[in-house]
This record gives structure tokens, C-alpha cells and sequence, in this order.
């Protein structure tokens, strides 16, 4: 990881815990979409409601971006329905790219189309999403922008569990790349630096990420 890359990654977890996207709770953990349970809850929708906070992640996705992918290696961006749209939009906008959304399944009438918005032919299109937690629905999206005759091998997340074993080897054997700005390492990581969580929730923490399956069929949730 360069300089920059940790830089951002620490500003990022920062930011998320001080505006309190990032929660806490050891008597009644959180459950993911998955069924997952866990310790912590990210909420990456609230930034909307920050501009001065996404203006800081969209520099520092950009940079992220222009340095590992390419600074002209793109022709579109693309976010997946729901929550990815509106970063998308912002990334869009500050690359100066056209924008694209991509719906989880065809909206069943008129054009019946998975994708909205302007169709190129063998573009490379960059996926944007909030976050990512074992990368499954980024496959989805990846797969349906393919199908619509575009390139897709790069995905961009602000955030990555990057807890689960087999995420990141999953999406490589799809041929997709995934970067992001921050884990739960790097939250971990800050609070710990900066006391913002009691000790006990620390150690939770800790233990969630260090055995996610475990801590969650410990908690009544998912096993495997």
C-alpha cells in the first residue's frame, strides 16, 4: 500500500466513525442482508448528507482511481442500483465521464433494460458502489454490464469488509479487480489510535474481523 493509499484509508475511517456511519453495539448485534450478525453497522448512505465529507472521499477516489486504473483507461461509469447511483454520479461528474446505472434485474416494461443510460459499444466501464462486503452482488453487476456489450473488469468500492476468506480470490476469478478506500482494518485500526470505542467494543471489533463466520454463528447469525 503506498502513502497515499494509507492516508486516505485512515482519513476515510475517520471521517465515517465522526459522522457516526460507522455504529457500535455488543448486546444486540447487527444483521446484514446476508444474515451475517456483527458487532458494527456501516451506513455509507449517510454521507450523503455531508458534502464537505464526500467532497474529501471523491478526491480521494479519484486519485485512487487515475493512479491504479488509469487517468484516460475509462470511458463510462456505472453504479449499481440502489445506493451505488448517487456515487456514481459524483465520480461521473468530477472525471468529467458519462454516467450509467445498473438495475439488479430489468424493470419488466418498455425498453425492459438492465442498464439506463447510454449504451457504448467495447466501452470500459468502471462499477461504482458504496461498499462491499464478500463482493457477490458486484459479480451481478459486472456480469450485466458485460452482457450489455461493454467492458468491465474494475470495480471501486469507498468501503471493503475485506473479512470474508475467498472474497477477493471469488472476484479475481471472475477477472474483476476490486479497489476501495478503507476496510474494517483501518477503522479498527483508527479507533483504537483515537479511543473513540470502550475498550470492550474494541475487543469485539477485533474478534468480529478476525473470524466474521465465527462471531456470527456465536450471535445468532449466519454459519457459513
Amino acid at each position: 500500500m503506498s502513502n497515499d493509499d494509507r492516508f486516505a484509508a485512515q482519513e476515510t475511517a475517520k471521517a465515517l466513525i465522526e459522522v457516526e456511519a460507522i455504529l457500535v453495539n455488543t448486546t444486540t448485534p447487527f444483521k446484514t442482508t446476508a444474515g451475517w450478525a456483527s458487532p458494527v453497522y456501516i451506513d455509507m448512505r449517510k454521507i450523503i448528507s455531508f458534502p464537505r465529507l464526500r467532497k474529501k472521499l471523491n478526491h480521494f477516489a479519484v486519485v485512487k482511481i487515475q493512479t491504479h486504473i488509469g487517468y484516460e483507461s475509462l470511458d463510462v461509469i456505472a453504479g449499481g442500483e440502489t445506493a451505488g447511483i448517487p456515487f456514481a454520479a459524483w465520480l461521473a461528474d468530477e472525471m468529467h465521464l458519462p454516467m450509467q446505472y445498473v438495475r439488479k434485474k430489468p424493470k419488466g416494461f418498455g425498453r425492459n433494460a438492465c442498464i439506463e443510460g447510454l449504451l457504448q459499444e467495447n466501452a470500459k466501464v468502471l462499477l461504482v458502489e458504496d461498499l462491499a462486503t464478500d463482493g457477490g452482488s458486484k459479480k451481478d453487476f459486472v456480469q450485466a454490464i458485460r452482457d450489455s456489450g461493454q467492458q468491465c473488469n474494475d470495480v471501486f468500492v469507498y468501503f471493503f469488509y475485506d473479512i470474508f476468506s475467498g472474497a477477493r480470490e471469488d472476484l479475481e476469478s471472475q477477472n474483476i479487480n476490486l479497489y476501495y478506500l478503507a476496510t474494517w482494518r483501518d477503522v479498527l485500526n483508527i479507533a483504537t489510535k483515537n479511543q473513540y470505542f470502550s475498550k470492550q467494543e474494541l475487543n469485539e471489533i477485533e474478534a468480529f474481523i478476525s473470524d466474521p463466520v465465527q462471531w456470527s454463528a456465536n450471535h445468532g447469525g449466519a454459519k457459513n
